[in-house]
């Protein structure tokens, strides 16, 4: 039995299923546990399904989060989707139904749940989504709205289709859901904009970056510099590729200070592979986009990780790597 069918006899059998995604959550991570919330809904109108975690209000184009009470956790299954450990889960009430399954496409560095679904070469944990759909034999069912949220995490995840993880078989997993009706011409608009204050602090980057000798970038964005641009709900999450546009650029790491004074370090890579730069602050993720987090940020720690950031980008030979 593959694990896909095994996952689709766990949603038959429970009555109640609740999916959570991780923290701080992209267009995938909505995109995939609304999708599959509203396939599940859609196949089973009977069962009680809730997407839960901390609804970020510039995603609620993709769909919005449930509320509920510890209590509905028991007897139920619980899903979560795009979440490569523990401690990155939203909500952290997950461990508390009968049965907990993992879907991802990170690297599986924490195996949790009484069964793991992870498959690295998927773009997207909402292309996984439709796989699962088209293993069910028809027994799990697509509709506009589910085809709708999982397009926009596949775009998400993809950034329109510009990035690698953007496979022969992701094209025909969207061309499938074109079949839905869906508004893509639209999505992908929702996913262009910025804010006025996003412009403003995108310049700011621009001037204010630093380029190491063999084409690494970095700069570090104080909590009382960000409160200054008004950046809304979306924070600072579109400014993470705002240092790879720089054409010389290889690969790059955004340092932003949160309100405790710990930093959250977005990493991003044309082509050298830095999700181990990752594991080294505690963080991880994939190839060529990963997050890792710190502390405490003192001028000798950003010289000593600006120059292992610096040698990544120095084994650079012009060819992306997968």
């Amino acid at each position: 039995m593959s694990i896909q069918t095994e996952i689709i006899e766990q949603i038959k059998k429970y009555d109640k299923i609740i999916i959570h995604r991780h923290e701080n959550p992209d267009p995938d991570a909505v995109g995939s546990q609304g999708g599959l919330a509203e396939i599940i809904r859609n196949t089973f109108p009977t069962k009680q399904v809730y997407q839960v975690g901390e609804t970020n209000a510039s995603l609620e184009w993709i769909t919005t989060e449930d509320q509920i009470a510890d209590d509905v956790y028991q007897d139920a299954l619980v899903i979560v989707i795009d979440t490569a450990n523990t401690p990155r889960i939203d909500d952290q009430r997950y461990d508390q139904g009968a049965a907990l399954i993992k879907i991802d496409h990170h690297p599986n560095d924490d195996q949790y749940g009484n069964l793991c679904w992870v498959n690295t070469a998927a773009s997207s944990s909402s292309e996984m989504v439709v796989d699962l759909v088209n293993a069910s034999n028809g027994e799990l069912t697509l509709n506009k709205k589910a085809a709708a949220m999982l397009y926009a995490g596949i775009i998400g995840d993809t950034g329109r289709f510009m990035f690698n993880n953007t496979s022969a078989h992701t094209l025909r997993i969207t061309a499938q859901l074109f079949e839905y009706g869906i508004d893509a011409p639209w999505m992908n608009r929702k996913l262009d904009e910025i804010t006025p204050g996003i412009a403003k602090l995108s310049a700011y980057v621009w001037e204010n970056m630093k380029i190491t000798p063999h084409n690494a970038a970095y700069i570090v964005l104080k909590h009382d510099l960000i409160k200054k641009f008004d950046l809304g709900a979306a924070g600072t999450a579109p400014i993470v590729s705002v240092l790879g546009k720089i054409d010389s650029v290889v690969c790059w790491t955004l340092f932003v200070e949160e309100e405790d004074g710990t930093y959250r370090l977005n990493l991003r890579s044309k082509g050298p592979v830095i999700n181990g730069l990752a594991k080294e602050y505690g963080g991880g993720g994939h190839p060529l986009a990963s997050g890792a987090k710190m502390d405490t940020l003192t001028d000798e720690q950003l010289k000593e990780y600006v120059a292992k950031l610096d040698q990544i980008a120095a084994t650079y030979t012009g060819e992306e790597n997968d």
